[in-house]
């Protein structure tokens, strides 16, 4: 595809928008800036080392920000460029178009197991050894990859997907666009138990988990349901691989929860929420609209809305980065105090 019909396409652009294309060369990929050769698109963004990414980039074509030095640059050295307010936007969309996804085709595998009470929407793919229970209900477009495995009353809406290998327990239910990637189970029982004299006696889990439209859970990520009532993902939301959520955790919508986080039960999860890396929500923890945690912090109790936390356990981000810089001072500090204690006791 040449580098002007791939713009046309590209969500960002419009005839305003300044470009150079006395190349126009035909793209067949796309790859980093740093790995580019000839023939695939890169992107530059705020991330970059932008001037030196450029300089050495043998990409033949490139979306670049909104700067006059960069897009001279890319000028000078012979390298097709067109400018965006958000290039790594336009580079997603721009994947999109180079490396179209390849989709089964409609239809069930000969080798599944579909429960004669399971109502199967049109246009649905169901492969190799997956298996449906009964009086599960599968929307319109939906893709049931092998070995899939949903157990009785689950429940997908129109255009989800469910990737190898993954387990969805009785009675999940899943909104429009929903993904679940593979090894990634839903629904299972969450961790209750009730001590006795005579040891740990288990709590029935009879409640669900429901994940609302556009979730998409990572690869062995799991999604425990509760002993009553539900565990429940807001819409948009986005769940990397690895991560634990526990019975009865809410999130509101668009939250993005990265790879081992752990969030123990009854925890509430305002609009917007970022977890980072191996962040830790203790139970019952309240965290407000858009906050962010980075990454390893632990979260006990309430962090308000738009806060940054870090730490374990979290306080602000600038307190934390505070501490953090008097860290390796300590010891210069405990020998100045062990000196003022012996003086004050001469």
């Amino acid at each position: 595809m040449r580098f002007s019909s791939l713009l046309n396409l590209l969500s960002g652009l419009d005839a305003a928008s300044p470009r150079d294309l006395s190349s126009d060369p035909e793209l067949v990929g796309a790859q980093s800036i740093e790995q580019a050769v000839a023939g695939q698109l890169a992107f530059l963004d705020g991330n970059s080392n932008l001037a030196t990414a450029l300089g050495d980039t043998r990409a033949a074509a490139v979306l670049l920000p909104l700067d006059p030095q960069l897009q001279q640059q890319a000028t000078d050295r012979g390298i097709a460029w067109a400018a965006l307010l958000d290039p790594r936007l336009g580079f997603a969309e721009a994947l999109e178009i180079l490396h179209p996804r390849q989709l089964p085709p409609p239809g069930i595998h000969p080798s599944a197991v579909v429960d004669a009470t399971a109502e199967i929407g049109p246009g649905v793919s169901i492969g190799p050894h997956a298996v449906v229970g009964a009086g599960c209900r599968i929307g319109e477009g939906s893709i049931l990859h092998a070995a899939a495995v949903l157990y009785h009353d689950v429940v997908l809406a129109k255009g989800c997907e469910v990737h190898a290998h993954a387990v969805l327990h009785p009675g999940s239910q899943f909104g429009r666009g929903c993904v679940v990637h593979s090894g990634a189970v839903i629904g299972s029982e969450g961790f209750g138990f009730v001590p006795t004299a005579s040891g740990w006696r288990k709590m029935p889990q009879t409640g669900r988990v429901v994940l609302e439209d556009g979730v998409e859970v990572g690869c062995g990520s799991t999604i425990d349901r509760p002993s009553v009532g539900e565990t429940r993902i807001g819409a948009g939301t986005k769940i990397d691989n690895l991560v634990h959520v526990g019975h009865g955790v809410v999130t509101g919508q668009g939250c993005a929860l990265a790879a081992q986080v752990g969030i123990a039960g009854g925890a509430r999860l305002g609009n917007g929420v970022i977890l980072a890396g191996q962040v830790g929500v203790a139970n019952r923890a309240k965290i407000g609209d858009r906050a962010i945690a980075s990454s390893k912090s632990g979260i006990h109790g309430e962090v308000a809305a738009g806060e940054v936390v870090s730490g374990y356990p979290a306080i602000p981000n600038r307190l934390w980065l505070r501490c953090s810089a008097a860290f390796n001072k300590l010891p210069e500090m405990a020998r100045t105090l062990r000196k003022l204690q012996a003086s004050n006791d001469e």
